[in-house]
Parts: C-alpha cells; structure tokens; sequence
C-alpha cells in the first residue's frame, strides 16, 4: 500500500504489561521511517510510564473500570479520541472493547487495522497431535503488519529500543558496586507453567551471590512475591529486592541501567528488552515458536525445558494449561545451566 497522508495515528495495545512493552520498539521504528507521524497510545494508567518521554508519542488512560466502563463508556471514549483528530487506528489488542471501538470508528472514515493474533495457528501450534513444529510470526511482525496496512511498512531491523535513563535516586548506591555487573532477576510469571521452582531458582541466587560479580536486583508485585524476594535479600548480601519499594517509573530506570536481565516468559523480560538489555528468557510449558521471544535476543539466550523428555511442550500460549505429568518441566532446566549462561553474556556485554 502506498505510504497515505495520515499524520496523527492512535495505537490501541491496554494489556498485558509484556504485550504493551512489544509495542515500543515497533513505534519508535515507525516514528524515525516516518518522523511527520504523531502517536496517540491508548494504555491503562499502569502501563502508560512505558511510554514517558518518546517523542512525537503521547498517552491517553482508558479507564475501564469507571467512565470508560460498558458501550456507553466505550461510546464516551470514541467522543473523547475523535476530539484528538485522530487519522487511523492501529488496533495492536484486538480484544472485545477494542472491536466495539471499531464499530463506532466505522461512523467515520478513520481507517481502523486490527492485529492478527493468528490464533488458529496458535491453536494448531500447541495442540499435543500436531503435524508440524515450525515458529509462528512473532508479536513484533504481527504488530508491523498492522502499520504496513495503514500505508507504513516497518521490517524488523528497522525497530528500535529506547535509550537507558537516569537510575533513579533511591538505587543510586547499587550502580557500580564495587564494581560488579547489575543483574536483574525476575523469578515470577502469571501462570506456573513457566515459573522456574523457587528452590532451584534459590540454587541460581546463591551460586551467582557467592561469585561476588554480580549486584543482584530482585523484580516482582503482590505481596506473596514480595515476601518471597524480601527472604532472599536478606539471605544474599549481593541482593536487592526493588518490589515494593521503587515506582514503577522508578522500575523502568533501573531496568534501564541493567548488564543483563534473567527473567520467565513474562513482561519483565520485555521491559528489559525494549531497553536493549541483554535478556535471558527461561521456558516452561510455553515455547518461543508462538513469538513472544524479548526483542532483538539470540535464540540463545532462551533457555527450553526438555521437548524430548516432554513433547506436547508448548501445551498453551499463555502457560495457564499443561497436562498431568508436565508439572516439572522446568526441572529439566539446571540452575548450572542458567548460572553459565549468565556467565557467557555479561562477559562479553561490559
């Protein structure tokens, strides 16, 4: 499609934080190819600190739970975006509320591209009978198809990560501790099927704690997790638990200043990425082929549970189903395996 005129295009991604993290580096592609464009990024209030300081990109914070709440609130909404003049609509979610949107888009005519999620491929993909194990498109292609159908074509190697911000104030005493490479760890995921077990990842902590290389930053939310991370600052002296104690702008920053980050299938490894930062990424019932691998990462850098020991791994896309048996797959995964992989990329990142 021939590059058209438009010049102020609203992107639609609410969640999840790691979907939301995706979009960053096919914006800011898309903004130095097209640098006439401005953004809108319609994002829950959460997730908007992603954003802060692009520019040409501004946010605007879909309440969902108040006055955007319902198609009357939906309805508000599109009134409220069409005051923006708004030229086309890059739907990056395709969900429910994001489809009403486009019904009430098509009063105008705003041109409105939604994401395929390719989900009959992502169901073929993890079905334990399939015929073929071959990777899908990733999430970075699928969101650039969108632009290209709105008249901006953006490859892969034309994408971008945002620049390393000022580590924040509270965190200023763990930059250049003694020397030691910063290393975030990020040991939780929403579903168990690709969370590593917290006794291995102990055995990862303590390995990488005694080494005396790393000052190690802890990542996680909610109060069990807190906990779990507030134990193990105390038991390492090399460790930094960030939960709960840092904003998550203040989050972004040190993520920011990161030498490497260890992190699940999770949104954590893409917040890492979008900032360039070495990612490695541990897999459990999930699997890279559905393409939510972190940004510009080495295959390499993705560490598989064993597909011949389990075969019908990926069992789902969001690690939220696996069968009886498939409990430990992780297992299969050494906490000495994570330790050298480690080892082999923040020596060769400094």
């Amino acid at each position: 499609m021939a590059i058209n005129k438009n010049k102020h295009i609203l992107v639609i991604r609410l969640s999840a934080m790691g979907d939301v993290a995706m979009t960053v580096p096919v914006i800011l592609g898309v903004l130095k190819k097209y640098p006439h464009l401005k953004i809108t990024v319609l994002t829950k209030a959460f997730t908007a600190p992603i954003f802060e300081n692009i520019p040409n990109v501004s946010v605007f914070k879909v309440d969902v739970k108040g006055k955007h709440k319902g198609i009357l609130g939906l309805w508000k909404l599109y009134k409220e975006l069409k005051a923006f003049q708004i030229d086309a609509v890059a739907d990056l979610h395709n969900v429910l509320r994001s489809s009403i949107l486009k019904q009430f888009f098509k009063f105008s005519t705003i041109p409105f591209i939604q994401v395929d999620k390719g989900r009959t491929a992502k169901k073929a993909l993890i079905n334990p009978n399939r015929t073929s194990f071959k990777p899908l498109p990733t999430t970075f292609e699928r969101y650039a198809d969108v632009f290209d159908a709105l008249g901006y074509a953006i490859a892969i190697h034309e994408m971008e990560t945002l620049s390393k911000k000022s580590i924040p104030e509270k965190a200023l005493s763990l930059k250049n501790s003694n020397d030691r490479l910063l290393i975030g760890i990020a040991p939780f995921a929403a579903f168990s099927g690709k969370m590593y077990p917290q006794p291995l990842m102990e055995e990862v902590l303590s390995t990488l704690n005694s080494s005396n290389k790393y000052q190690i930053i802890l990542f996680g939310g909610g109060k069990k997790e807190i906990e779990v991370l507030a134990k193990w600052e105390t038991q390492f002296n090399n460790c930094y638990n960030a939960a709960g104690k840092l904003l998550f702008p203040d989050e972004l920053s040190l993520i920011s200043n990161l030498n490497l980050m260890l992190a699940m299938d999770s949104g954590n490894a893409h917040l890492a990425a979008m900032f360039g930062v070495p990612t490695v990424t541990i897999w459990g019932v999930t699997h890279p082929y559905a393409g939510f691998s972190p940004f510009n990462q080495p295959a390499g850098n993705a560490l598989l549970s064993d597909r011949e020991k389990y075969p019908a791994i990926p069992t789902s896309i969001y690690g939220n189903k696996y069968p009886v048996g498939y409990e430990n797959v992780m297992e299969t995964i050494l906490p000495a395996t994570i330790v050298q992989k480690i080892s082999e990329i923040s020596s060769t990142s400094v």
